[in-house]
This record gives structure tokens, C-alpha cells and sequence, in this order.
């Protein structure tokens, strides 16, 4: 009897202890509290394999920077073929780079949680299609780079949620200027946007290839494409042509235009002999390194007056006009470097009043007196770091500073050797016995002391001012 109260009175006992321990798996609270206890397991096994949920919305390699008080989100390059998610980003951002990826359509409502941004650069991906609410939202926007994709058509309903919209960039697009265009080039061609897509031009039909979006006259957008092979060729006087074809290439399809940081013109590369002309006019770093420019030419660069960096290394550069650099008031920096430039020519430097920054090197500089403007403007203008100007030439010079050189040519140089040199140089290529008259007026006139209202009337005066 007794051995068999132990027993039950043991049975009792396990019993009670693996009711205790469900509890404890189960916090209390019955099925809900094992599934609360499978879920936080599940939970420190995805935070041990670096598997959380915010990690996974994380798009790979995407930065966050401050630039002016704006957040820029930065997703360039990245080999993304949609748009990150929005609830990844530890501020709203203003500004979102996705250039150079491999975005092929642009859905509706793709900018959800965006509506903050003010500017959009979509430009090099393979877009080739946009849906009417893509935009949806981004009514604070100010600037789209939709450039160098794969556009033939986009409607004009795209648009309408960007009524703030000032600058529109849709060039190097294969844009199929039909019927289905009409209402996009209608809303282009008004005059208060006139910031919207000018540098875009029709790739087909081939009666309008080559025609800016802007300058396509509306009616002929919808004449039926079977009108007979006759009106389908391009007359190749027709001013319609590019003129990328005609003449000097456009910057707008030669180059590369980017916003971030600041907007930049990547032309470096591209095969260039010439500037390339429609340099938009808010590009403030140019890079046209490693072409075969030969000649800088007058107005070159008179659209890009906000430049500040410009670069033109590693060029075939001879000569530059006078002139060619006019208008670059705010430019800082330039590299000439690697040509094969002798001298400058005298006036050519006369615009950049702030530059600081000259880089000279790899040139074959002659050191002759056509290289005398070049110090003359340095020395004039003393916060500006130069570097690289040695002789190249002549052999008795070669390796010397050119600054150098021309210290020594004045030192040897006697002073009356000098001044007649100065005084042939004003008078320039004046007939011999003109100088010879003046000569002789000059001597007169110097022989005689009096005051000029005792002396009669003399037939010539000469004023000096140095």
C-alpha cells in the first residue's frame, strides 16, 4: 500500500514538471505563444545569417550623401533592372541617381514614396518603355535625364504629373516621330517649355529623320507612311539634316551629360576632332581628354559660360584662335597638357580673369620670343599654380624653365637694343619715310622749349603715352 501512494504521488510529480516546461516553450500562452516562439527563432536565425528584414530592401551598393542641405541617393552603375525601393533610406532623398544600369521599363506608380525628389537622372539605361503613371506623384520635380535609352514613343499623359517640370533631357533616343508622337511634340513645342527635350531629334520615318522634336511641323506627324518611296527620301541639303552630319559634332549626342555632383560633360574618348557644338549652358566641368582636337577655334566655347573645369588633355592641340577661349569668365581650372603645343597665341588667355590652376606638361614649348605672351600673362597674373611650361627647343635651351629664359633673354638684351625694339614694335610696319618725318617732327619738337601758345601752329603732334 504504501509502495503504491510513492508510485502515483511520482506520477504526479513528472506530470506536473512537463506541464511547467510546455509553459516555458510556450510563454503561457498556448498555441499563440509557440508560434510567438517559432517566429523569434526564426527571427535569430535570419539576424545570424545577416538576413533581416530591412536588409533585404536594401539595394546593393546604393549611397547616401549631403550636398547642399539635399539628400543624394546615389545608384549609379549598379546593374539595377528596376527602382529601389523607397523604405530603404534613412532620409527622404531630393535627388535620385540611376544612370547607367539596366532599367528597361519605367511601371506605373514606379516612384511611390519618391515625392519628394527634384530631380531624376535616368539616362544610359535601356528604357523603352514608359507608362502613362510611371511619374505619378513627383509633382516637386524640376529635372528628368531620360537620354541615351531606347525611347520611340512616350505620351503626353507621362508628363502631367510633373507640372513643375523645367528641364527635360530626351536626346540620343530613337524617337519614331508618327501619329502616336503628335500630342508629345504638341506639348514640347509650347513656349513656356522651352527647356523640354530641345536637343531631340526623329530617327524614323525617314522623311523626318535627323528633325528636332521642337521644329516638327504637328501636321505632317500623321500623313500615312504609304505614300510611295518618293516622299520617304531625305533631300541631303534639307536643313532638317543633324548637324552632327553637316558639321561639327553636337555635344548632345558626342557626350555624356551628368547632374551629380554638379553638372559635368563626359566627352573624353569619343573619337572628337573638334569642340562639339551645343554645349549646354549649366555644365560646369567639360571633359574632352584623349581626342584628336588639332585647333581650338573661335566661340568654341561661347554656350559654356558657366565652366569651371576644363580639360583637354591628351589631344593633337596646335594652335588656339584668339578668341577661343572668350566668354570662360568663371573658369578655375585648365589642362592643356600633352599636346603638342609651341606657343600661345598672344590675347588667346585674355578672358579667364579667375583662373588658378594652368597645367602645361608634355608640350614641345620653342623658346623664342613668340613664347615671351605666356610669362608676360603669368606674371600678370600671380595666383595662378602653373606647372609643365619647360623648353623643349631650341637644343641650347631644351629642359629649362621657359620663365627662365626669358630673364635671360632681357638680361642680355642691352637696354637701347631694347627700346628701339619697342619703338619699331608701336610703329609696326609704318612706311620708312613716314618714320623718318616723325623722326624729324619728334626732334623738332623736342629742340624747341617754348610753350605751346608762344610757338606757331605745327603741322604734326605727337603724343606718347606709355
Amino acid at each position: 500500500m504504501h509502495l503504491t501512494s510513492s508510485i502515483l504521488w511520482a506520477v504526479v510529480v513528472l506530470l506536473l514538471f512537463s506541464m511547467a516546461e510546455m509553459r516555458r516553450a510556450g510563454r503561457g500562452k498556448g498555441l499563440k505563444g509557440v508560434r510567438n516562439g517559432l517566429a523569434r527563432d526564426r527571427w535569430r536565425g535570419n539576424r545570424r545569417h545577416g538576413r533581416s528584414g530591412a536588409a533585404r530592401l536594401l539595394p546593393p551598393n546604393c549611397t547616401e550623401s549631403l550636398q547642399s542641405r539635399d539628400v543624394f541617393l546615389d545608384c549609379q552603375e549598379r546593374g539595377l533592372i528596376s527602382i529601389p525601393s523607397s523604405r530603404s533610406w534613412s532620409k527622404e532623398p531630393k535627388h535620385l541617381l540611376l544612370a547607367r544600369n539596366r532599367i528597361r521599363i519605367l511601371r506605373d506608380g514606379a516612384f511611390a514614396g519618391f515625392e519628394g525628389l527634384k530631380s531624376l537622372d535616368l539616362q544610359q539605361n535601356q528604357i523603352s518603355v514608359v507608362e502613362e503613371e510611371a511619374f505619378r506623384g513627383l509633382w516637386r520635380l524640376k529635372t528628368l535625364l531620360l537620354q541615351h535609352n531606347k525611347l520611340a514613343m512616350v505620351s503626353e499623359e507621362a508628363l502631367i504629373p510633373m507640372p513643375n517640370l523645367q528641364y527635360l533631357r530626351l536626346y540620343d533616343n530613337p524617337w519614331n516621330c508618327g501619329c502616336t508622337l503628335e500630342s508629345l511634340v504638341q506639348t514640347l513645342q509650347v513656349p513656356s517649355n522651352r527647356h523640354l527635350a530641345n536637343h531631340a531629334r526623329c530617327t524614323e520615318p525617314l522623311r523626318l529623320k535627323g528633325k528636332k522634336l521642337k521644329q516638327v511641323d504637328t501636321e505632317f506627324l500623321c500623313q500615312d507612311s504609304d505614300q510611295g518611296p518618293q516622299d520617304d527620301q531625305t533631300d541631303p541639303s534639307e536643313p532638317g539634316k543633324p548637324s552632327g552630319i553637316q558639321g561639327k559634332p553636337d555635344a548632345t549626342v558626342s557626350c555624356h551629360a551628368y547632374l551629380y555632383p554638379e553638372p559635368r560633360l563626359d566627352c573624353s574618348r569619343r573619337d572628337l576632332t573638334e569642340v562639339p557644338s551645343g554645349i549646354p549652358d549649366d555644365i560646369v566641368h567639360m571633359d574632352l581628354s584623349h581626342n584628336s582636337i588639332r585647333q581650338l577655334r573661335a566661340r568654341d566655347f561661347h554656350e559654356a559660360r558657366s565652366l569651371r573645369t576644363l580639360n583637354l588633355k591628351d589631344n593633337d592641340l596646335e594652335h588656339m584662335e584668339k578668341g577661343s577661349l572668350s566668354g570662360l569668365l568663371h573658369l578655375h581650372e585648365m589642362d592643356l597638357s600633352d599636346n603638342n603645343l609651341h606657343f600661345v597665341q598672344h590675347g588667346v588667355l585674355e578672358d579667364l580673369y579667375f583662373l588658378s590652376l594652368l597645367k602645361l606638361g608634355g608640350n614641345p614649348w620653342v623658346c623664342n620670343y613668340s613664347i615671351h605672351y605666356m610669362v608676360y600673362w603669368l606674371r600678370l597674373h600671380p595666383g595662378v599654380r602653373m606647372s609643365g611650361l619647360q623648353c623643349r627647343s631650341p637644343v641650347q635651351h631644351m629642359g629649362e624653365r621657359v620663365e627662365k629664359y626669358v630673364d635671360s633673354y632681357y638680361l642680355a638684351c642691352p637696354k637701347e637694343a631694347q627700346r628701339s625694339q619697342e619703338e619699331h614694335e608701336e610703329l609696326g610696319d609704318t612706311d620708312p619715310e613716314l618714320w623718318e618725318s616723325l623722326l624729324e617732327v619728334q626732334g623738332t619738337l623736342e629742340e624747341n622749349p617754348e610753350p605751346s601758345h608762344l610757338r606757331g601752329p605745327q603741322k604734326y603732334q605727337i603724343i606718347r603715352l606709355s
